[in-house]
Formats: C-alpha cells, structure tokens, sequence
C-alpha cells in the first residue's frame, strides 16, 4: 500500500532531474509555495541541475543555503549555450529571484559596433548601439571577453577606436599628431593620412571576416606562431599569441543581431513609426492606438495575461491592463489569449466608437486602431476566434513572432518581413516587449503573494 502512495506522489526535484535532457538550457529552483528561487543557464541541463543535489553542494557555503529550499526544479530548453544566458539573463531581470545577485540590472548585453558610413570606419564596444549606418555585432556575453577580443583584433588589423571625425577632404588632419596607439603599432593613423581612405577600408573588410565567422585561417597560422615561439623558448610571446587565439576564439559566444537584439535599447520614433504601419498594413488613417497583449506563466502556473495601450506611439500607462486567466490550466497559450481578448472586448458592439482623445475611463469602451499579439499565426488565429464568439468585426488584428519578427495578419498566408531598422518594426517590437515585461511583472507578484501567504 505505500508503494502505491509513493508511487502517486509527484516527483520530488532529484528525481525529476534525470529527465532532463542532455542538451544547454536554463534551470528555475523554487521552494515549496513554487516561489522562483534561483535562475541559472547550463551547457548540459541534467549534468549541472543533479550536482545540486550531491552531498558537496549541500555544504558547500555558496549554494548551502539555496540547496535547503529547494523543493522543485524547472528547466527551458535552448538552442546553444549563448542562447541559454541570453534567456537567463532576461528571466533573472523579470523574476528577481532572490538568490541571483548578478544580472539584475538594467545593463544591456555589450555590441561591436563598426561606424560604417564614416570615411573611415571607427570600431567601437557600445550598449547603446545606433540604428543606422553601422555594422553591429553581437549581443555578446561577456563584455570582459568582448573588450580583450578588440585588443587582440586592434593589434592585428590596426583598426581606429577614437571618437574622431575624420574628413579625407579636410587638410587640417595633415598636421594633426597620432596618439600612442600609433606608435605602438596599433593603428595606422588615418588622422594624419598615413593611410589612404581605401587601404584603411580594405582592413575594415579584413576585420569583417574575422567577425563573421571566417576567422579560421587566422587561427590556424596565430597557432603555428605560437608553437614555434614555444618551441624557440619565446614563452612570454607564446603566451600571449595563445590568449589571443582564446579571444578569437571567443568571438563566437555571442548571440545573433538579428534574433537577440533589444529594440529598448534603440531611438524609437513614434511618428515614422505609425506612418510606417498606415503603409506596410494597408490603413487608410495614420494609427494613433495600439493595444499589446502577451501571456506569461512559469510551466504553466499562476497564468496572466497583459495588455499595454500606446497612443501615438508611446506607452499610455493609464491604459494598462492585467488579467488573472481563470479558464486555462497547464500551458495553452491560446486559450489563454482567447479569454484575455475575449474579456477585453466583450462590452462593444459592432459599431465600435473612434478613440476619443486619451481619457482613461474611456480607454475601455473604443477600439484601438491596432491589436498587436505577441506570437505567430497560432496566436493570431485564437485572438480572432475570441472575436468571432464575441460576434464582432476586429480592428487591425496582428501578431509578431519574436524569433523571426515576422508580423502575421488575418487573411493573409504568408507573414509579412520588414527591415530590422524599419521604424515600423521598431514600435511594434517596443509595443510588444513593453506587454512582455508588463505581463512578467505581474507574473512574478502573484507568486510572491503567494509565497508570502
């Protein structure tokens, strides 16, 4: 009889961790109330979760006072192991967990950021990229290692990393003095012209290929240098050809530009932006409201649901809205996003008013000119079965998936692909991670409130 209760009993931590799989991810600790107590990545889930549950981690001072609470354990898959600290770092920055000290701040991932429409292109390290006439790099995930790499890269291509405004038509550079990193043999000095504006852009494109992945070759021979250097007794020259093969090494732990970027970290301009979607959406009015509505839960629990309210393209926070989802157990985010539309919009006929200014008590009872949900086709088509049920005609319906930030719209089989710096794209990605974080915001007080009662 009390095989059969054991056998009834949810898994504890220790056992669910030998389903884990094999592969990089990030693992979510929680204490008994299912409270998120520690957010840590891994290159192999199983293998780095189960030692938390060894004798050495239990006394060991860093994690004995994590591993006492522990009472289950979570994983998300990733695809590598960039993309399990990118994806740590954003959960840590929305939970809060309290046993994560480190990336809980604001700072952004550091880019390499290549001025490209300059005559002569300066390198530089940024958190705060540009949107245009640059070559971006990155997120990478560690600015130490992404610092190091400049140098290593620096002292071989001899790249400008000043602010300098240099002009080849402008006589004064003739006289002006290079700085030490000339002398060093660091750069070639193009503030005084002793390299012409063409050879200096053909180090540029010698950079370019290191930076995108055809850095190989270069290795291969900084290898061979750093043998024979070994081999000759040069030690100290062996040493540093070897950390520098490291840094380029390391050049591949970034994320994608594309796929990983953070447009809060980009100028948003509002007025381009929604003049953008009259076009691209076919509207026959320039958008002046947008509503964002995204889900969040953790596994399935404690299910919510965000809408966000922007009125001529920035936030309008009287207009936010929260929603506990009340229909929906276990992970279904498009029931969820069934009963969030359909709670949203049940009170309005098919005559729906114009948006009457920026009122708050009225924010309730007018269609947005666009509805923007977080996600693809899937998502888009649960938004509108809530509209169907409710009998009413939607305004501009639309989804965004995030991975390829292709916008879906009703009707339409194919989803529409507009540039990343579209200033389009840039308000609808700022609409939706604005309803991301609003949502995980209120993900994470319901299960502290929970912990705490």
């Amino acid at each position: 009889m009390a095989e059969q209760e054991t056998r009834g009993e949810e898994p504890g931590p220790r056992q669910k961790v030998k389903q884990f799989p094999n592969g990089p991810g990030v693992y979510l600790m929680k204490d008994e109330s299912g409270r998120v107590l520690y957010v840590g990545k891994a290159k192999n889930l199983r293998h780095r979760v189960a030692h938390y549950f060894t004798q050495a981690a239990a006394e060991d001072h860093r994690t004995a006072d994590l591993v006492k609470r522990i009472a289950d354990v979570d994983f998300l898959p990733a695809e590598s192991e960039v993309d399990a600290l990118l994806m740590e770092a954003r959960l840590v920055k929305d939970i809060q967990p309290p046993f994560n000290v480190e990336l809980k701040d604001d700072k952004s991932f550091p880019y390499l950021q290549i001025r490209t429409r300059e005559e002569f292109p300066r390198v530089e390290f940024t958190r705060n990229p540009r949107r245009r006439g640059v070559k971006l790099y990155g997120p990478f995930t560690s600015a130490k290692g992404l610092r190091t790499a400049i140098h290593v890269l620096q002292r071989l291509f001899r790249f400008r990393t000043c602010s300098l405004d240099i002009k080849e038509s402008d006589p004064r550079w003739r006289w002006f003095r290079p700085c030490l990193l000339h002398s060093i043999n660091r750069c070639t000095a193009p503030c005084n012209f002793r390299v012409s504006r063409e050879d200096y852009r053909k180090q540029i494109r010698a950079l370019r290929l290191v930076l995108e992945g055809k850095k190989d070759k270069l290795i291969e021979e900084m290898t061979r240098e750093m043998q024979a250097a070994a081999a000759d007794l040069q030690f100290e020259r062996a040493a540093r050809l070897r950390d520098d093969i490291d840094a380029l090494k390391n050049l591949g732990e970034r994320g994608d530009v594309d796929k990983d970027l953070q447009p809060k970290i980009f100028f948003i301009e509002p007025k381009r932006g929604l003049i953008g979607l009259r076009k691209v959406l076919g509207l026959r009015d320039t958008p002046r409201t947008i509503e964002g509505i995204d889900i969040a839960h953790l596994a399935g629990t404690d299910t919510v649901a965000s809408l966000v309210s922007f009125i001529d393209g920035l936030p309008f926070k009287p207009g936010y809205r929260r929603f506990r989802i009340r229909s929906v157990e276990g992970v279904d985010d498009f029931a969820a996003i069934r009963e969030v539309v359909a709670r949203r919009f049940r009170r309005l006929g098919r005559e729906a008013k114009p948006i009457p200014g920026i009122t708050p008590g009225l924010m309730d009872d007018v269609f947005p000119d666009i509805v923007l949900i977080d996600g693809g086709k899937g998502q888009l088509n649960a938004a509108l079965d809530a509209f169907r049920i409710l009998g009413i005609e939607p305004p501009c319906l639309i989804s965004l998936a995030k991975r390829e930030e292709e916008i879906y719209r009703v009707g339409e089989p194919e989803p529409l692909r507009l540039s990343r710096h579209a200033a389009a794209l840039r308000l609808l990605q700022y609409v939706r991670d604005e309803a991301h974080r609003f949502a995980q915001h209120y993900h994470h007080i319901l299960r502290r409130k929970r912990t705490e009662s």
